[in-house]
């Protein structure tokens, strides 16, 4: 597989950059496409596509990723002697022109070949998912590279918590990417058909829809379809499900404070268990309310939810 340019990023205001991309799936969409992103739905990304819905501002993390990324770049030549070029230009693959890849660098590396190069900062928070692998949707990105490119792996460096400085090497995994194009082809399809795919049980589709439709109308009703029958008998058996293992969970845990005791810390093999006193300073609204109502009025905060619930019908 190979790439060509599609256009020059070099100075390219990031508004246009934006709109470049909604002519196929970058590498930061992988994830979403596959169904593992913890911020995006499929559906969500499938509106962004077809205009549907607007793009969003960079956040603070993605400003200093961007702002960082010649410091790693930096840093991982100085550590491995691996000289780093970068790549201003969207990359297109020629087999798959839904498929498209802005890569932060390339380098050539004596009897490896032609590798890509990804920069990536973290918050110390996440610094166990960099432990002994990288995280899934970084994975999936660099792979989406690869099949775009052609290369035959990725370096990939990441600078967490602002002081401590990793790499790692990814090899091309023909499998995952073959796995990839499947994928991104039946999502390219929704895109083009402009028919939204199947929203799926991540908490991004859960939040995807609580935006969505926000406000219900009041005393509004409809006849569900007969496919909402199965999707009851599938509610029903999962709430069974969660209603027993809760219990073994609750019941593990009541067990392992009896052993506990009064004790703070408890191991066995390599497991640790904690069971610590914590104290908590929370603000008696009720009491507030009562005797400084205009207070409460005054800081109170109103927000508003649609509860979902289940229930026969009388």
């Amino acid at each position: 597989m190979s790439a060509k340019i599609l256009v020059s990023t070099e100075n390219m205001p990031y508004a246009d950059w934006l709109e470049y991309r909604k002519q196929g799936i970058g590498g930061s969409d992988a994830s979403v496409v596959c169904g593992i992103s913890r911020y995006k739905s499929p559906v969500e990304l499938w509106m962004n596509k077809t205009g549907q819905l607007p793009d969003q501002e960079a956040g603070e993390a993605a400003y200093w990723g961007t702002q960082l990324e010649p410091f790693v770049r930096a840093e991982f030549t100085k550590r491995t002697g691996i000289e780093v070029r970068t790549v201003n230009q969207l990359l297109q693959s020629e087999e798959y022109p839904f498929m498209l890849a802005n890569l932060d660098g390339i380098c050539e590396v004596p009897d490896v070949g032609t590798c890509i190069f990804e920069a990536k900062t973290a918050s110390a928070y996440k610094a166990g998912e960099w432990e002994d692998t990288i995280p899934d949707e970084y994975m999936l990105q660099v792979q989406h590279y690869m099949a775009v490119t052609g290369y035959v792996g990725t370096y990939i460096a990441v600078l967490i918590g602002g002081n401590s400085f990793k790499w790692k090497f990814v090899e091309r995994d023909e499998e995952l990417i073959s796995m990839l194009i499947e994928l991104e082809s039946a999502f390219w399809n929704h895109v083009q058909d402009c028919t939204p795919p199947p929203l799926d049980g991540s908490n991004a589709s859960a939040k995807f829809l609580a935006e969505r439709f926000h406000d219900s109308k009041p005393k509004s009703q409809i006849t569900l379809p007969d496919t909402a029958v199965t999707l009851l008998a599938q509610y029903d058996e999962a709430c069974e499900q969660l209603e027993i293992v809760t219990e073994q969970k609750q019941r593990a845990e009541n067990l392992l404070k009896e052993m506990m005791g009064e004790n703070e810390v408890g191991t066995v093999g390599d497991r640790i268990v904690t069971w610590k006193s914590v104290s908590q300073e929370r603000l008696d609204s009720k009491t507030l309310k009562v005797e400084h109502p205009a207070l409460y009025k005054k800081y109170a905060n109103k927000s508003s939810y649609r509860r979902f619930a289940i229930k026969a019908a009388s």
